[in-house]
């Protein structure tokens, strides 16, 4: 019997960890590959005029009382209004919505270009044709460096139609099963 002892792991206190330099275009060629659902969140300025953007960042947060959270720059053109307003519009997207998501995530002065929206509850708009859309008080809004994150409780909502998922992937929008 061999009585030799057995080899020890290293405490954490003797583990040396090597200097990180963060890597920022990994970061973003590693988010850039990670497919993400398509959302847009809508909401009105204090004058009333309609604002709105694409979202990869939303999540349920709680079913009781239901919430969601999505995030949003605070250099983005929509921010004044999202900081300001009491109620948003979020709305999830299939594929047959690919038209209108490019348009939200493009030039913030044509946005509202055209007749893919109306107004609808507390007069906020809401995007025609989407798979669902719901209506929320914002409750929070916590600043992360540039950032915040937004926490929406659900007031109301109503379904359309089901469709594939719309997916965003390498700066485009997508079906599964298309090539990237």
């Amino acid at each position: 019997m061999n009585s030799s002892p057995l080899p020890q792991a290293p405490r954490p206190s003797d583990r040396i960890e090597p200097d990180v330099t963060p890597d920022l275009a990994a970061f973003r060629q590693s988010f850039r590959r990670h497919a993400a659902g398509v959302a847009i969140i809508t909401a009105l300025t204090e004058a009333g005029t309609p604002v709105g953007f694409t979202a990869t960042s939303l999540a349920s947060l709680a079913a009781v009382p239901p919430l969601a959270t999505f995030n949003i720059a605070r250099s983005a053109s929509s921010w004044p209004a999202i900081a300001e307003t009491e109620r948003v519009v979020i709305h999830t997207l299939g594929v047959r919505n690919r038209v209108v998501a490019e348009k939200l995530s493009g030039d913030n002065a044509s946005r509202f270009d055209g007749d893919h929206w109306y107004s609808g509850p507390h007069d906020l708009p809401i995007i025609k044709d989407v798979t669902s859309w719901m209506i929320g008080r914002i409750i929070e809004r916590f600043p992360v460096h540039n950032n915040a994150v937004v926490v929406v409780q659900i007031e109301q909502g109503g379904l359309g139609e089901d469709d594939l998922p719309l997916l965003y992937h390498e700066r485009r929008y997508f079906a599964p099963g298309e090539p990237a």
